[in-house]
């Protein structure tokens, strides 16, 4: 049999572990192709690779990201061709299987839950007797009857090959995320996450883990993700592999990691803070919401306080990037509550703050008990929350204003010192700013086009006008500090107009190029000459004193001159502060 196992991605970044797992399990017995897309790709292209490949058997990996598209690829390949196997499998098509015989009449059978040994068996029925009753796990239909059978017992998972050496995938680790689990399963019971449904904790072989990675960062491997629902379970296993992983990574290597931070002990904060090399791990961490009678009704233990203490002890070491998310729609959570969420957790000054809103996935518990809460919510994946009991569809409207602009001016951190301005002394809260400024975007028709870094800050400086012209002139300030310290070259034309003429520049830069200590000690080491000088810097004047504020982090009106250097080997950019000298200003 000619057999194809396929999925789209939602980039193409990604990679899907799970069809590599299908691929290592059926081998050597059968061989099996991957095909991978994207969500992107145009069904038609995706459809004419497929047939091209003149497949007997096609599976899929189905979730709630690509199943919408998956359904017309497989409705175009019957088409085409009727005698093809088509067989699905994935989280999106294990709940509710009998609704999706009926949605899906191409597909000849699904897998249900874990696919490996399913999977493989199905192929020696399909190539053999056809007896598919003697398989567990499976769905599909026999003379117009739906037949769908109970899985069977958890694979033991460390029987199960290896699905990260494959010859195909060498070439392209280094351009793709390489995803990578140790554990199956999740000790929690999270209401609106399909996790909760498997009971325990099952590992994987460590040391074989181990080897994989080693394998996977002498192959190229740059971003390693770890998929498992809570790495940190096991304080000795997280441990362990932790010291391993700061052993023996290899330069430029990111590991990414899943974790529960209110389980998170100290001395294991400590301990990363002491030994990790900067940058080599990223943590997410799903707070979801501060309230605790919202996460009481989703069976969500979580303890804030501590949740807290971990992210701050992580954020003061310096060595690790946090990744915060948020759900919006949760169960007795209005606007106000999801305000006051919101600005707790900005509070805590993540790198990157997650906005999304509740999906009522297919097996959950909060799906199931929808009309509790008077769910209504899109019919088709992801099945997006449009409303419940206490908020409404025009409140979900008005957090995705806050949504669009928190990505666009915090996540992004290209304007941190204006943001924090912003959010601490104009606005009463950060909500309140992303709020004000998310409604306005959307009211601009921005959020239908797209932006060039310098259009941001124009879009930001033209909100303010509007909304507190009395503190333009220092935001404006902030938000040319912040446009120069994030450039790794020196820009051709700054998007606003010189505050300095020629003559004031000149000025300037003969005081500098006389008695450079004007500009402090790490100035003066740089020993710039007045043709570098020249070519190589760029001078603003600004209504506030900068020697002061990146010292101190105080606002002062007083005029100062911000000299900004830009390495020409693309290092990015040092800002010096001067104070002002009486230099005109245009």
């Amino acid at each position: 049999m000619n057999i194809i196992i396929s999925t789209l991605n939602a980039k193409y970044i990604h990679t899907s572990l799970s069809i590599r797992y299908l691929k290592a399990y059926a081998q050597p017995d059968y061989e099996v192709q991957l095909a991978e897309y994207t969500i992107k790709d145009p069904i038609m292209n995706i459809v004419g690779d497929l047939h091209s490949k003149k497949p007997d058997v096609v599976g899929f990996s189905c979730y709630i990201w690509n199943i919408e598209e998956t359904m017309k690829v497989i409705a175009m390949l019957k088409k085409i061709n009727p005698e093809l196997i088509i067989i699905l499998g994935g989280p999106e098509v294990t709940y509710d299987v009998n609704d999706w015989l009926d949605q899906i009449p191409g597909a000849d059978f699904i897998v249900m839950g874990e696919g490996e040994v399913t999977f493989k068996s199905l192929l020696s029925e399909i190539e053999g007797s056809q007896d598919y009753k003697r398989i567990g796990g499976i769905a599909y239909r026999e003379d117009g009857k739906k037949i769908i059978q109970p899985q069977n017992g958890k694979v033991d998972l460390k029987s199960l090959p290896t699905p990260y050496r494959l010859e195909e995938d060498r070439r392209d680790l280094s351009k793709r995320v390489t995803y990578i689990e140790t554990s199956r399963g999740c000790p929690f019971s999270c209401q609106f996450c399909l996790s909760s449904i498997e009971v325990g904790v099952r590992y994987f072989d460590r040391e074989k883990i181990k080897e994989d990675i080693r394998y996977l960062m002498n192959n190229g491997a740059k971003t390693i993700k770890f998929v498992d629902r809570t790495f940190n379970i096991s304080r000795s296993y997280a441990m362990d592999m932790f010291q391993f992983l700061i052993d023996e990574h290899q330069p430029g290597v990111v590991f990414q990691f899943e974790i529960t931070a209110d389980i998170m002990r100290p001395e294991v904060i400590q301990f990363l803070n002491d030994k990790a090399p900067a940058g080599l791990f990223r943590f997410e961490i799903g707070v979801q919401s501060t309230n605790d009678h919202t996460n009481d009704l989703v069976m969500r233990r979580q303890n804030f306080e501590k949740l807290t203490r971990t992210v701050t002890m992580v954020k003061e070491g310096k060595k690790i990037d946090q990744h915060l998310d948020l759900i919006a729609g949760l169960p007795e959570e209005d606007y106000l509550t999801f305000k006051k969420t919101f600005n707790d957790v900005f509070a805590l000054r993540p790198e990157e703050m997650q906005l999304g809103f509740l999906k009522m996935l297919r097996g959950t518990g909060l799906r199931i008990r929808a009309d509790e809460h008077r769910y209504i919510y899109s019919e088709h994946a992801p099945y997006e929350i449009l409303g419940n009991n206490v908020l409404s569809f025009d409140d979900i409207v008005r957090i995705k204003q806050v949504e669009d602009v928190l990505e666009k001016y915090w996540n992004d951190h290209r304007m941190d010192h204006a943001t924090e301005y912003l959010v601490n002394t104009v606005f009463q809260s950060p909500f309140d700013f992303f709020q004000a400024f998310g409604t306005f975007w959307d009211q601009q028709g921005w959020s239908r086009i797209g932006h060039q870094l310098e259009d941001l800050f124009k879009r930001l400086l033209q909100f303010l006008a509007f909304r507190e012209p009395s503190q333009l002139e220092t935001i404006t300030g902030l938000m040319k500090l912040d446009y120069f310290n994030n450039q790794k070259f020196k820009p051709r034309k700054p998007w606003w107009e010189p505050s300095l003429d020629k003559q004031g520049r000149k000025e300037i830069y003969d005081a500098i190029l006389s008695e450079p200590e004007l500009l402090g000690d790490k100035y003066s080491a740089l020993g710039l000459n007045e043709k570098e000088i020249h070519k190589h810097t760029l001078l603003e004047a600004l209504p506030f004193d900068l020697g002061i504020y990146l010292t101190e982090g105080t606002i002062i009106e007083k005029p100062s001159i911000m000299l900004t250097y830009f390495d020409p080997g693309g290092n990015g950019s040092k800002v010096f502060a001067m104070p002002d000298s009486g230099i005109s200003v245009l």
